[in-house]
């Protein structure tokens, strides 16, 4: 499903900006492009939009600024400071050189000051990536909701297409029988075999073909799997992976009865369910 979220929070001289957006697909993909300072909080991040999120792939952007005038600290590393000077207070006097070290020199020497930027303090930068992040999700979620009710419209409608298509089929099926019984007397005359003392010899053949070609069974899982397909679809929780199971048990079942009914008129009614079926499984790629 697709949508769309941003979200922003200033905390302390922090501003932290999220966008997430989501296409279709079956699992659940997730692109973080994140900022070098939250690499460490990447996991944090993955379990929220998992919360939120059960479907599709998901690209989640951040970029954090320090504003309104948050000043980067410059801190002395004072272990390598001392021993710096001790180090070249040493040399100097084993060398006979005056101690002419003064703050100035020290500043200079590699390594010795180090800048921290406001925004690489991850403990700081968590609870306010927390709730732009969620923001965002929130936005994302009512988005998709909103196309997900549409889709639920049209894969219900799909639905009672198919229980028509099945109504027509459940109507057929006790003529087959009759029909088959007819083409197999024609194909008889045909070939200029008198059917006279052959009577119980068809009517085990055509009972025997009735047996083979019941399709009662399948046409009541059909029926229960249209009834769990609605509740699902009505459902509060994520249905998409249990829709596209139910479709595919649906495409057993009718391909099991196109083969046991050997009918005409059933299978012109086969193709035309399956055809429809498609467009179901299609469309349930879609939804969470």
């Amino acid at each position: 499903m697709t949508g769309f979220g941003h979200g922003e929070c200033r905390v302390d001289g922090l501003r932290v900006e999220v966008e997430v957006s989501s296409v279709n697909k079956k699992q659940l993909d997730l692109q973080l492009h994140l900022p070098r300072a939250m690499q460490a909080l990447e996991s944090r991040i993955q379990d929220e939009v998992g919360r939120a999120v059960a479907r599709g792939r998901v690209t989640v952007n951040v970029q954090v600024a320090a504003v309104g005038g948050a000043a980067h600290r410059v801190r002395v590393n004072r272990p390598l400071a001392k021993a710096y000077v001790d180090a070249i207070r040493s040399a100097a006097k084993d060398l006979g050189l005056p101690d002419t070290l003064d703050s100035r020199t020290l500043a200079e020497l590699p390594d010795l000051l180090v800048v921290e930027h406001p925004e690489e303090d991850t403990a700081r930068l968590w609870p306010v990536l927390l709730k732009a992040l969620r923001q965002a999700l929130a936005r994302l979620v009512r988005m998709r909701r909103a196309e997900g009710r549409v889709l639920a419209t049209d894969v219900l409608r799909r639905v009672d297409a198919l229980e028509r298509r099945l109504a027509v089929i459940e109507r057929h099926a006790p003529e087959a029988s009759r029909r088959y019984r007819e083409a197999l007397m024609k194909r008889l005359a045909e070939a200029g075999l008198a059917a006279a003392g052959h009577e119980d010899r068809i009517a085990r053949e055509v009972a025997f073909i009735a047996e083979r070609g019941d399709i009662c069974e399948e046409l009541t899982r059909l029926q229960s799997h249209f009834a769990q397909a609605r509740r699902l679809v009505h459902g509060a929780g994520p249905s998409g992976r249990s829709l596209d199971f139910l479709a595919q048990e649906m495409f057993r079942e009718i391909n099991t009865v196109g083969s046991k009914a050997s009918d005409a008129a059933i299978g012109v009614e086969v193709v035309e369910f399956k055809a429809e079926l498609e467009r179901v499984r299609e469309q349930v790629q879609n939804v969470e």
